[in-house]
């Protein structure tokens, strides 16, 4: 057992946090504001690799492994949390929906356009009526001869305008409930196919979230993903991969919370010393400091347990209920160090705090973890 990290992978930690203090620091306030994602940032991304992190290189991917995928999602994330959550969607949903379930040609067509980072790929499961009742879709596929025609509509997608690639779920047997769910890769420009609202988010402004609209798209048979009607099974195995992403960006959220909480308690002079001496703080940063070990524990676990090729849901599902609940906690803890200067746009715990409750919500809620924990260790003890 090894809790160490291999040189390459100190030396990719260092690379990812360089990166992001040079082309993503700069534009994160203005990017907030605007709730805009920056000009340019795609391609970068795509040419530090940051794209098809677990995707072979074959299929134009860095085949980095899932403890690697962590570490860059932490780094990029302490840095702008709403560019940790469009790596992690592009990478965890889309692209690696493409990459466990689609065959050669799809591969060949989709994935590698999405590795190289030509363009942002997007997810859709979550509707108007399904949202934790992920089996609740409204969205329907009608085979048509050599297509599939798809009518409804998904909800709070993340890089819904900007993806040229989705991955969508449909139901194509409504009478098997979540047995005759299937999968499709659609591509911007079907006829019938467009981006409805754009949700006018508190937190990860800059990450683009919309609604997806379906009127009658006429899907090429071969964009359905693997075997139809197991588009439900193929989605929870994603999720569960997913959560392990949003387990290590919201590692981001705390530790950049902490360490920036940690600089100004060092900094601060009140009563003619620096906060740093007092116990009440020292006290809190102890605890955030020795929770944040204990979340990388669970996060850092569960990647490489999925690294060896086994299942991961109860383990990903703790891994993202603690690391989630923390950025909260942690965020939260620093906004009251900085106190009435935590509260201003100044300093970045403000978007710390704003931006982690998205943790506690995307690719289910904690309630849903805790959920999925009870049944797993209900079974196995």
């Amino acid at each position: 057992m090894d809790f160490l990290f291999a040189q390459e992978q100190e030396i990719l930690k260092e690379s990812i946090r360089n990166f992001a203090e040079k082309e993503i620091h700069p534009f994160v306030k203005e990017s907030d504001e605007k709730q805009e994602w920056p000009k340019g940032l795609t391609k970068k991304l795509g040419e530090m690799g940051l794209l098809g992190i677990v995707i072979p290189p074959e299929y134009s991917g860095a085949g980095y492994s899932n403890v690697d995928y962590v570490i860059i999602l932490e780094e990029i994330s302490k840095v702008d949390p709403s560019v940790g959550l469009v790596v992690a969607a592009h990478n965890s949903l889309c692209s690696n929906h493409i990459n466990l379930f689609g065959n050669e040609e799809q591969k060949k067509k989709y994935l590698t356009r999405l590795a190289s980072g030509q363009t942002l790929g997007a997810w859709g499961l979550t509707e108007p009526e399904a949202g934790s009742d992920a089996a609740a879709l409204k969205t329907k596929a009608v085979k048509d001869g050599d297509f599939w025609v798809l009518n409804g509509s998904k909800l709070f997608i993340t890089n819904a305008s900007l993806a040229e690639i989705h991955v969508i779920m449909a139901v194509t047997a409504p009478e098997k409930g979540r047995k005759g769910i299937s999968a499709f890769i659609l591509e911007k420009g079907m006829q019938g196919f467009k981006v409805g609202k754009k949700e006018d988010k508190m937190c990860v402004r800059a990450a683009d979230t919309a609604e997806l609209i379906f009127e009658d798209v006429k899907v090429p048979a071969e964009n359905l993903i693997g075997e139809e009607e197991k588009g439900y099974k193929q989605a929870m195995a994603i999720l569960d991969g997913g959560r392990v992403s949003i387990a290590g960006f919201s590692l981001g959220i705390a530790a950049g919370a902490l360490e920036s909480s940690l600089k100004y308690a060092k900094e601060r002079i009140q009563f003619d010393q620096p906060i740093a001496n007092f116990q009440a703080i020292q006290w809190m940063l102890a605890d955030g400091f020795t929770e944040l070990e204990a979340a990388r524990l669970l996060t850092y676990r569960a990647a490489f347990i999925e690294d060896q090729g086994k299942k991961i849901p109860k383990e990903s599902a703790m891994a993202k209920l603690f690391s989630s609940e923390l950025a909260v906690k942690a965020s939260s803890m620093a906004v009251q160090i900085f106190g009435g200067y935590g509260l201003t746009k100044e300093y970045p715990v403000e978007k710390f705090y704003r931006d982690s409750k998205l943790a506690t919500i995307g690719e289910g809620t904690s309630e849903i973890q805790r959920w999925i924990i009870a049944q797993k260790v209900l079974s196995e003890y």
